[in-house]
C-alpha cells in the first residue's frame, strides 16, 4: 500500500512518529489532521514549524507542574522544530482570568521584571537554550496602542467572550468582571499572530485562549495554528493540581535531597502518571517497567528511578546519586553526612527552645507539638518528655525524617 498523501505531502513513518510524540500524554490536539498536514509539509520542505508556549511571570519560581508543557516543548524541539518561549510581560499586567472566580489584581512592572529574570533560566533546565527563541509580548503589544487595541477588540464579540466558563459563571453569580479581563484572551491570541505560530501549547485551563489565537490568525489572513493542551499535574497529594498555595508542589530550584524525597513520597498510582508527563523515557520503556512491577518487582524501584531522573534534570546525575544515598541513610535511621552545625549558649536548655534556636521548629510551642507527635529525636533517641533540658555538650537533633542539626550547647 502506498503511503497516504496529505495535500500532496507524504505522511511518512517519521511523520507518524512525530504525531505520536505530539500526542503523548496530551489532553487534546486540535485539529489533529491539520497538525499532521503541517508535520508532513515541514518534512517535505525542510522548514521547521513554529511552536509557541507563553508563560506569564506571576511568581518568582516555577514548579515541576509547569514543566509538563515544557517537556512537551522539548520533545518537539528534539524533532527539529523552532520553539518560542514567550514571556508574557505585557499580558501579566492585565492578569489572566482563566479558571478564576474573581478579578485577579495585575502585578506591577517591577514585580513582573523581577519574576521574568528567573523564568527563562529555569525553563532552560528543560529546553535547549541554543535552540530556543525567547520573546516578550510587550514587543508588539506596546506598539499596538489605543487605536490598534480597538481594532483588535472589534474582531471578537461579547457574546462569544461570555461563552467562556469562568466569565459566564461569574456573571450568573453576580461577581464582578472588569472590562480589561476581556482583553487578556485577545492579547494572548494576538501573540500567535505576531509570532506566526503553527502550534501553541498550554494547560487544559488555557483552551479558550489558545482557540482565540486560531480565530485571530484567520482574521489576519494567516494559516491558523493548531493547539495542544496538556493535563494539569496532580501534586504530591495525588488529588489537587500542583500548587504552591496548596503546599503539594516540588519547586525546580529545591535542594536535590528534598526533591528526591518528595518524588518518593507520591503514591504508586500517581507515579505512572508522572512518568508519562514528566519522564523523558520512551512509552515502551515505561510500559516495560510497569509490567515488571505487575509481575512482582518492587514499585519503589520504579519510583527511585523517576526521582533520580527528575533530580538529575534540575541538578546533576551526581546530585541525584547523592540524594539517593542520603535518603537510604535516613530511612535506616542514620545521620546524613552534611547537616547544619551550630554552637549555642544557655545550657541547660529546654528541648522546645533548642529546636527553635536550631531552626527545626518555628517556635518552642511547635517544638512541643512535634514532641507530642513522636517526631523529635536527640542522638537517635525519641524524645517523649517536653520538659527535657539538655546539659552542655554536642547533640544531633532530628525532626521527622529529613530535618537535622548538630548543636554544640555550652
Amino acid at each position: 500500500m502506498n503511503p497516504a498523501k496529505v495535500n500532496t505531502f507524504t505522511v511518512t513513518e517519521s511523520v507518524k512518529s512525530a504525531l505520536a510524540v505530539s500526542l503523548r500524554g496530551c489532553d487534546e490536539l486540535i485539529p489533529q489532521d491539520e497538525w499532521e498536514r503541517k508535520l508532513a509539509r515541514s518534512e517535505a520542505t525542510g522548514t521547521p514549524l513554529r511552536i509557541k508556549l507563553g508563560l506569564d511571570p506571576t511568581a518568582p519560581d516555577i514548579h515541576i507542574g509547569h514543566t509538563v508543557v515544557l517537556n512537551k516543548m522539548r520533545q518537539l524541539q528534539d524533532l527539529g522544530h523552532t520553539v518560542i518561549f514567550l514571556i508574557g510581560d505585557f499580558t501579566t499586567m492585565i492578569g489572566d482570568p482563566s479558571g478564576r472566580n474573581s478579578t485577579r489584581p495585575p502585578l506591577t512592572r517591577e514585580q513582573i521584571d523581577a519574576n521574568a529574570q528567573t523564568y527563562y533560566r529555569q525553563a532552560s533546565l528543560v529546553l535547549d537554550p541554543a535552540r530556543t527563541e525567547i520573546r516578550y509580548n510587550s514587543e508588539w503589544c506596546d506598539p499596538l496602542g489605543a487605536r490598534g487595541m480597538i481594532q483588535l477588540a472589534a474582531k471578537y464579540t461579547v457574546a462569544r467572550m461570555m461563552e467562556r466558563d469562568d466569565f459566564s459563571k461569574r456573571f450568573k453569580e453576580g461577581r464582578s468582571i472588569s472590562i480589561h479581563e476581556f482583553l487578556y484572551p485577545l492579547m494572548q491570541g494576538y501573540d500567535s499572530v505576531a509570532l506566526k505560530s503553527d502550534l501553541e501549547l498550554g494547560g487544559t485551563d488555557q483552551k479558550f485562549n489558545l482557540l482565540m489565537g486560531r480565530h485571530l490568525q484567520a482574521e489576519f489572513g494567516q494559516e491558523p495554528q493548531c493547539i495542544l493542551t496538556m493535563p494539569l499535574l496532580e501534586g504530591l497529594d495525588g488529588v489537587e493540581k500542583m500548587s504552591k498555595s496548596k503546599n503539594n508542589y516540588i519547586g525546580i530550584s529545591e535542594e536535590p535531597n528534598t526533591m528526591f524525597a518528595k518524588v518518593l513520597s507520591i503514591s504508586d498510582d500517581l507515579m505512572w502518571r508522572w512518568y508519562t508527563l514528566l519522564s523523558f523515557r520512551s512509552l515502551d520503556d515505561i510500559e516495560a517497567l510497569k509490567r515488571e512491577v505487575a509481575q512482582g518487582r518492587n514499585p519503589k524501584d520504579a519510583k527511585v528511578a523517576l526521582a533520580k531522573e527528575i533530580t538529575a534534570r534540575f541538578h546533576s546525575a551526581a546530585a541525584a546519586d547523592a540524594a539517593e544515598q542520603d535518603f537510604v541513610l535516613r530511612s535506616k535511621g542514620g545521620v546524613p553526612e552534611h547537616i547544619p552545625e551550630m554552637a549555642l549558649s544557655g545550657a541547660p536548655m529546654g528541648i522546645g527552645a533548642l529546636l527553635k534556636l536550631a531552626g527545626l521548629a518555628a517556635s518552642s510551642g511547635e517544638g512541643n507539638r512535634l514532641i507530642d507527635g513522636g517526631g523529635v529525636r536527640v542522638d537517635s533517641a525519641v524524645v517523649s518528655d517536653k520538659s527535657l533540658k539538655l546539659a552542655a555538650g554536642s547533640y544531633v537533633l532530628q525532626v521527622g525524617k529529613r530535618k537535622f542539626a548538630r548543636v554544640t550547647l555550652s
